[in-house]
């Protein structure tokens, strides 16, 4: 059987493994001993235990997975000639793990709350329960940044603890630029019936991000005075993609791993990437457009002789912005309209049903 090599099991990893999990012998390689999606931050923020029922989950609860061989480790390389990645264990030995075809998904790291580093499930719950702590004890939040990571954060914050003083700063008349104008109308009164202060116009002057909360005054370099809280949240998405384990002639400029339209990489037709890692458009789309199941037919028609798809992004972001609210769930389209799951079909209709069964192909509830 045809062997396909999977390097990152996150969001996009774990569907692409599942649609090629019947057609070939797949084989996922994670630093992480289940999927810890880099999805809805403010949700994971405010409210962890919730998050972590639909977010982190092991990844022997998928079904879809059964058939899939999981190897829990770093990868360290790639011999493209030879068609094997290297891998370190989570015990510290050294393995090749050979491949006919290789799906790079191996994302970027973003703040605390994407990483590559290898951990266990005891590490995996401390880094969801230690910044929820810590906001939980200030008094005062400021989320620097302005796309959907820090105006979740924001939101949830807000509505999790009324009390606080929650204060969002972004560099431009408004957030959400890669948003339909008409989501931000919406979403920037959703925040201010929340509490959150709005701050336009506001650059950070910052070279390292930080990767944690601080509590260090912040200063602009669009001038105004510096701003303090006693927690700081960096949301200002300056990723960095997780492809130091690969040659540099697979990367572009930025280090992001250079394809096709059809998801292939340029003189390496058994090689395909997916997700926040591939250089598919300035938005990096796949990741939230189910190009999973694109690359996985691709991936078949590859071994089978076939024609291969095209990717076609698309030109504005969409999905959820501000997460699961009391009042259930708001999803913008590309046209900035809103359409809302209203709260008690939350957990008894989208999860279960259309998430877990119909995305997922199943999850197990242990």
């Amino acid at each position: 059987m045809r062997r396909v090599v999977i390097a990152g099991l996150g969001d996009t990893g774990v569907l692409t493994a599942i649609k090629l999990a019947r057609h070939a012998q797949v084989t996922g390689i994670c630093s992480k001993p289940g999927l810890v999606s880099g999805q809805e931050l403010g949700w994971r923020l405010a409210r962890p235990d919730e998050w972590a029922r639909h977010n982190w989950i092991p990844y022997g609860r998928f079904r879809g997975l059964d058939r899939v061989i999981t190897v829990h480790g770093t990868l360290t390389g790639v011999d493209l000639e030879s068609r094997c990645v290297s891998v370190q264990a989570a015990d510290g030995t050294a393995q090749q793990v050979p491949y006919d075809a290789l799906v790079i998904a191996t994302g970027v790291r973003n703040g605390f709350w994407r990483t590559p580093v290898l951990q266990g499930a005891d590490e995996v719950d401390a880094d969801l329960r230690a910044p929820h702590e810590k906001l939980a004890a200030a008094r005062s939040v400021m989320v620097v940044g302005g796309g959907a990571a820090a105006v979740s954060s924001a939101a949830q914050i807000a509505t999790t603890w009324p009390g606080k003083r929650v204060d969002l700063y972004y560099p431009g008349e408004r957030a959400l630029v890669g948003h339909h104008p008409r989501t931000w109308k919406t979403v920037q009164r959703r925040l201010t019936d929340a509490g959150v202060t709005l701050h336009p116009g506001h650059r950070a002057d910052v070279r390292d991000i930080p990767a944690e909360l601080t509590a260090d005054p912040v200063h602009w370099s669009t001038g105004q005075p510096a701003a303090t809280a006693d927690a700081v949240l960096w949301a200002i998405g300056r990723v960095v993609p997780n492809t130091g384990w690969l040659p540099a002639d697979l990367l572009d400029e930025q280090g992001f791993v250079r394809v096709t339209e059809t998801l292939q990489v340029p003189g390496h037709p058994e090689v395909f990437a997916i997700g926040d890692v591939a250089a598919t458009d300035p938005l990096r789309s796949s990741a939230r457009n189910r190009a999973d199941g694109l690359l996985a037919r691709n991936v078949r028609a590859f071994f089978d002789g076939g024609e291969l798809g095209e990717y076609t992004p698309p030109t504005r972001r969409w999905g959820s912005v501000l997460g699961i609210q009391p009042d259930g769930l708001e999803v913008f389209a590309p046209n900035g309209r809103a359409f809302r799951f209203p709260a008690w079909s939350f957990e008894r209709v989208l999860m279960p049903w259309i998430v877990a069964r119909g995305i997922y192909r199943g999850i197990r509830t242990r």
